[in-house]
């Protein structure tokens, strides 16, 4: 059986000296009255204080002091100094796991939740092609317009060229005839432009 470590007087004196240790971490008003002091050790003692700390009525202060052989009472060295609660002390309900505090009906909603998340998965996989035409960006109508516009040339010339062509692939066509169809594709062309025209100073105001 071990034997109880006897109490060393020159620590146990030193009330002072473990109330000004416990400064460091508390304020002189949160440090009450001393409480006693128990033997740790062969010169080894920890002072007990009362707490005045706002929040932790019941709590105790503590300072854990040593020395060496010899050592007198300003040669003490100070090993730990803390708080700690008493059997009235106003604790922290004790922690449960996250599994343990959820009620029978979460446990049934979340159940749900992946069943129906599984079942989505299945069925969503037919609307890849709808959420990526969806997610392509919007055609800028202004961006789009010089391109409208550089076809209308390009189908203008088409024509004309193939005018040209079929005038010369026949040639018993009367002169007449032949000014009548460059007249009525130079109005085509002017009426195009003038629409074009229009439609961007409407989009400009």
């Amino acid at each position: 059986m071990a034997r109880k470590p006897k109490l060393d007087t020159t620590l146990a004196e030193a009330v002072n000296a473990a109330r000004d240790a416990l400064a460091e971490i508390a304020g002189a008003s949160e440090v009450g009255e001393h409480l006693g002091v128990t033997a740790e050790g062969e010169r080894l003692v920890t002072h007990r204080f009362v707490s005045q700390k706002t929040g932790y009525q019941g709590w105790t202060w503590f300072a854990t002091l040593a020395r060496v052989p010899r050592a007198k009472s300003k040669d003490l060295t100070v090993c730990e100094v803390g708080i700690i609660a008493g059997e009235q002390s106003l604790l922290a309900p004790a922690w449960v796991p996250w599994a343990d505090r959820l009620a029978k009906e979460e446990i049934e909603a979340a159940k749900a939740a992946e069943a129906a998340e599984a079942a989505g998965d299945g069925a969503g996989s037919g609307n890849e092609a709808e959420v990526a035409e969806s997610a392509k960006p919007a055609e800028n109508p202004e961006a789009s317009e010089p391109v409208a516009e550089a076809k209308d040339q390009d189908a203008e010339t088409e024509a004309v060229n193939a005018e040209n062509d079929d005038e010369a692939s026949q040639p018993h066509k009367s002169p007449a005839r032949r000014q009548v169809r460059r007249r009525r594709t130079a109005q085509r062309t002017a009426a195009r432009r003038r629409a074009a025209q229009r439609n961007r100073t409407r989009k400009e105001s």
